[in-house]
């Protein structure tokens, strides 16, 4: 079966209002092109504990999730702590991540024409960005070289960890897409068929939805109702979604039912993944 996915947004500056996520909607944008969806997204404040504790509850799933932020070197970068931490196991240097930082290290020397000191305090001390959990495989990073990593749980999930910048988050988060979960894209294609519906209430039409649900376990139902649409006022967008070759019967089931009780009934929609 395709796993689940989801994504976890690590930071204060989140939180605060300081800075705005961009990181789910592109995430969404990511996986849609693929066949795919997020089934879940948790924001979380650089607090060690909190960090640890919904890691723990990743690892311990069989779910893909990716996790934006913390993994630099710096006092408020708590991720790759926590990570180790939710697995039980200790942060060790990755030679192959210590070999790209030392690389990054000399290609900004030499940028600013000046002789690479590998034991220099500061150079030592970038070399934490490459202390993962024991068992970490890392994630190539083609902005500046200095990797993210992955992460498998007891549940047999995995866990991706990348940067905060979106420059470097997102084509991380696609090479792991591509390179590791391939084998999912466009398999189980998805679609939504809805419609607009006016001037009805969401408790008139509740029991209908009860109804198509129980009729077609498979089948989710949606109401989605809108005060101040520009184009469609105050209206209701009600439809059905799930595997493309379940949907047809279960539309056919809500659609026949509003023109039965005289909905009146606006433009229809159908989205597919």
């Amino acid at each position: 079966m395709t796993p689940q996915f989801g994504l976890i947004i690590v930071g204060d500056e989140i939180l605060s209002g300081k800075r705005a996520d961009k990181h789910m909607p592109k995430v969404i944008e990511l996986l849609t092109a693929r066949g795919l969806s997020l089934a879940y997204a948790h924001y979380v404040g650089d607090d060690p504990a909190r960090i640890t504790r919904t890691l723990s509850d990743a690892f311990a799933t069989s779910d893909i999730v990716f996790s934006c932020g913390g993994i630099g070197a710096t006092p408020d970068d708590h991720t790759r702590q926590c990570a180790a931490a939710a697995l039980g196991e200790p942060l060790v240097l990755h030679p192959e991540a210590a070999a790209l930082i030392r690389e990054r290290m000399q290609d900004v020397a030499r940028e600013e024409g000046k002789p690479f000191e590998p034991g220099r305090p500061d150079n030592l001390h970038r070399l934490n960005m490459g202390t993962f959990p024991a068992r970490a495989h890392i994630i190539p990073n083609a902005y500046n070289r200095i990797p993210g990593f992955s992460c498998v749980g007891a549940g047999g999930g995995a866990v991706h960890f990348v940067p905060g910048f979106p420059v470097m988050a997102w084509p991380m988060i696609e090479w792991v897409l591509d390179h590791q979960c391939a084998q999912w894209f466009h398999r189980e294609p998805q679609t939504e068929h809805s419609v607009v519906v006016y001037g009805a209430m969401e408790s008139a039409l509740t029991p209908l939805m009860v109804q198509i649900e129980a009729a077609f376990s498979a089948i989710k139902v949606f109401s989605l109702p809108s005060v101040d649409h520009p184009v469609h006022g105050r209206h209701i967008e009600l439809g059905v979604k799930g595997a493309s070759d379940m949907v047809p019967a279960a539309w056919n089931m809500l659609i026949g039912t509003l023109h039965n009780m005289g909905a009146h009934l606006g433009p229809e929609m159908v989205r597919e993944r």
